[in-house]
């Protein structure tokens, strides 16, 4: 996932937050116009879920693998990150992975090279005057191997310093890896009355 701002003279400042889906070689990009939050982190990723990824994985999907950054609104320190994927892995059923790349790597996040770097290219030299042209741009953006962008506007606000309590994050139905835990753990949905926790 990338996230860059982008402001609009007289219209304020756009957030485009991306989903790259390795496989399909396809994109999303969630343009958000409030502030880069771990909630509107998480909407994206909901709002690619209920446009693109449930209609190619459907009902056989169990798990999502995320790889995200290490710092920014999906930071590996941002609680609020946790917690909202916690609401994303009730509301879908998925148990959810992520794996944070280590801080000063975020370089060779191949959403940069396979998605963000050519949104760069089709745009380059256009002035991004409105909301309408930095969709068309991104959604228009293709290439040679087959990939493909949706793309819309995110009008939803998002508020800054969200504090999330300690007694919130014991909820958390987490399992943290034995390699690098603090970057790498898995979600899954609230167990069910009678169930614990995974170990």
């Amino acid at each position: 996932m990338r996230i860059h701002d982008f402001i609009i003279k007289g219209k304020g400042k756009v957030s485009p937050f991306g989903v790259y889906d390795i496989a399909a070689n396809e994109g999303w990009v969630n343009v958000g116009v409030d502030h880069d939050t771990a909630a509107f982190a998480v909407e994206s990723i909901r709002r690619w879920w209920d446009r693109l990824g449930k209609k190619r994985y459907g009902d056989q999907a169990r798990r999502l693998l995320i790889t995200a950054d290490c710092g920014g609104s999906n930071g590996s320190r941002v609680r609020l990150w946790k917690v909202e994927l916690q609401k994303l892995a009730n509301e879908t059923g998925l148990s959810i992975t992520v794996a944070h790349h280590p801080p000063g790597t975020s370089k060779w996040n191949r959403i940069e090279h396979r998605m963000f770097s050519f949104i760069s290219i089709n745009w380059r030299g256009r002035p991004l005057v409105s909301h309408q042209v930095i969709v068309q741009l991104i959604a228009s953006t293709k290439t040679e191997t087959g990939l493909t962008i949706a793309c819309d506007i995110d009008w939803s606000r998002y508020p800054k310093g969200t504090k999330i309590p300690n007694a919130a994050l014991k909820n958390l139905n987490i399992r943290y890896d034995g390699f690098h835990g603090d970057w790498n753990y898995t979600i899954f949905p609230a167990a069910h009355p009678g169930t614990e926790k995974p170990p």
